[in-house]
């Protein structure tokens, strides 16, 4: 007897209701739980001894014997064959032409075992064998594989394969990865192989992930140079995807008008020329506004929040012992948990974010106001100290912009300050740069458009609704349109090229009020109110939204944190922290792909 014959059998037994006019007991109904499994295997055995079989495909010059049955039951293109009297049906051997006959075989194994093993040197053939056949949940499987190896090395074509079998997902999922990794991709053969008009559509994208645009640019140079006969005549086309105005200045003219492919085309040259009047004319940007001054901005990058420092007493006007925790937010999964607190208490702490690394700057220790700094680096999940600023500052703002940070005014324990630092990594070393035009404490700083925007504050005397940028290549300082609202202790972040302020204290009130600026219009409109008003709120933009964290409502210290999405302009409510209760510094260090 047959082997799968002897198998101990699993059944259910059931009864059937019985209906008023039945006269017997019920009927019951004997169900064998494993059939549809046990069928198949046994018609999978009698397959291997080539018994019963009453078609052969023919893939190749390869053969496979198969029951007509089996292959109509599991594989849609052989029923709407087999089905539909179509001349195939009555063959005896059928020729499939368009699949590879190492994929056939796993195909039709699996429409007898509902199993077939995907490795990195099957995938592609099977997804174009259950392409063909209609196998829309093998298919599906490939993507997902495929999708889970993407590497800068093979995202491109993998890309270009998702196009050609039309699978969205797995498409849309390489097209994110090369936003995320563009600067990684660039070094790729397969990147120097793409066609033009690949290229014109990469670099012309919102979302890709670059740190300075002139590697934008460096990509375009190479890609032309690896085959500069035949390409060097898409130079005008490509430059203008480039978004030169937001390239440095002394890059623009040491290097980018200095290349002979450039120099040669009048057209590039316009285009460099248009990068320099932005430059030279910060007071006509807005009349200069285009797709190549729009910064680029890939709102899948996710990071991880880390709320730094501040203070536990529910009054902060009161002297109180500062903190010296750390804690780390997951937006994914709305989560804190808790991390390497710093060496030194820090409340009224200014924090920023600098090649994957977090800079905790000046404060409150308790005592005095503070002039030291420390960096964490979260793959080694050390904090360590770096040189001190030149001035103690408390309730400053910081930012980070072209690979150095910047420490704007703040309180020395003394008075407001106007001046501002300039932090080195290269030499280890502050540099006291142009002062701010007025003195302001408890003021937001943020990066917008390559600038540095310092918003609101107050100087002991008066609370600012007053703003101003300073540009790092004229080392100047100019006036921005004022907010709608005076507001010190406010929250401050730059996202999808605009600049978003929240919360605050005006004099009379602590605010729950927010307004964006938009610089292409050079206007300041509001925004949906938070749920709670806060003062010394800090506000940080992750994958697509706002968060505004902490804060002091005029009562109490805040533990919790408020989502906001620009599209729908609207707060949700997002997990509160484990530790902290009062003002945070905070900052983002994005997750490696």
């Amino acid at each position: 007897m047959n082997e799968y014959f002897r198998r101990p059998v699993k059944f259910s037994v059931y009864k059937m209701p019985l209906k008023q006019d039945d006269d017997g007991e019920g009927v019951v109904v004997f169900e064998k739980e494993d059939f549809p499994s046990d069928g198949f295997s046994a018609m999978e055995d009698i397959r291997r001894r080539g018994k019963l079989c009453d078609v052969t495909l023919k893939v190749g010059d390869q053969r496979f014997r198969a029951h007509r049955i089996v292959l109509a039951s599991s594989i849609p293109y052989f029923h709407a064959m087999f089905t539909n009297d179509m001349v195939e049906s009555k063959q005896e051997e059928i020729t499939i032409s368009g699949v590879d006959p190492v994929a056939m075989e796993y195909l039709v194994n699996f429409a007898y075992s509902g199993r077939v093993a995907l490795d990195i040197h099957n995938v592609q053939a099977l997804l174009v064998g259950a392409n063909f056949l209609q196998l829309q949940s093998i298919k599906e499987a490939c993507c997902e594989f495929l999708k889970d190896r993407l590497h800068p090395n093979n995202c491109l074509g993998i890309r270009r394969f998702a196009d050609t079998m039309v699978c969205t997902k797995l498409h849309e999922a390489a097209t994110c990865f090369l936003h995320k990794q563009f600067v990684d991709i660039i070094d790729s053969d397969e990147f120097l192989s793409l066609g033009k008009e690949e290229v014109l559509e990469i670099i012309g994208s919102d979302e890709l992930n670059v740190p300075r645009e002139e590697q934008v640019f460096d990509a375009v140079m190479d890609w032309v140079k690896h085959d500069i006969q035949f390409r060097k005549n898409y130079m005008p086309q490509l430059l203008s995807r480039v978004r030169l105005p937001l390239i440095r200045p002394q890059v623009l003219t040491d290097k980018v008008s200095m290349e002979d492919l450039v120099k040669r085309s009048h057209e590039c040259r316009d285009l460099v020329d248009e990068a320099k009047d932005y430059h030279l004319m910060p007071e006509r940007r807005p009349q200069l506004q285009s797709e190549r001054t729009k910064p680029r901005s890939c709102n899948d990058i996710t990071g991880m929040i880390y709320a730094v420092g501040g203070l536990t007493r529910a009054d902060p006007f009161l002297t109180g012992e500062s903190l010296n925790t750390v804690e780390i937010y997951e937006p994914i999964s709305d989560s804190w948990k808790i991390a390497k607190p710093m060496t030194t208490p820090r409340s009224r702490v200014g924090v920023t974010v600098l090649a994957g690394r977090l800079y905790a700057i000046g404060g409150y220790d308790g005592q005095a106001r503070l002039n030291t700094v420390e960096v964490y680096d979260s793959r080694s999940n050390d904090w360590w100290d770096i040189a001190p600023m030149n001035s103690r500052r408390s309730a400053l703002g910081v930012a980070s912009l072209d690979g150095r940070v910047y420490a704007c005014g703040g309180y020395d324990g003394i008075s407001s300050l106007s001046s501002v630092e300039c932090y080195d990594t290269e030499t280890n070393r502050w540099y006291i740069i142009s002062d701010m035009t007025k003195s302001r404490s408890a003021a937001g700083v943020g990066v917008l458009n390559g600038e540095i925007y310092a918003v609101g504050g107050h100087d002991g005397l008066q609370i600012f609704n007053s703003v101003e940028c300073f540009n790092h290549f004229t080392g100047r300082w100019t006036a921005v349109p004022p907010m709608q609202s005076k507001r010190c202790r406010l929250g401050v972040a730059a996202f999808n090229g605009k600049l978003y302020v929240v919360g605050g204290y005006d004099g009379s009130k602590f605010l729950n009020t927010g307004e964006v600026y938009d610089p292409v219009t050079n206007t300041w409109s509001p925004i949906a109110n938070m749920s709670s008003r806060r003062s010394r709120v800090a506000l940080v933009a992750n994958r697509g939204r706002l968060y505004a964290i902490g804060g002091y409502d005029g009562l109490c210290n805040l533990n919790t944190v408020e989502v906001y999405d620009p599209v729908s302009d609207s707060w949700t409510h997002g997990a509160p922290m484990l530790l902290h209760e009062g003002g945070v510094g905070v900052g983002v260090i994005p997750l490696p792909p």
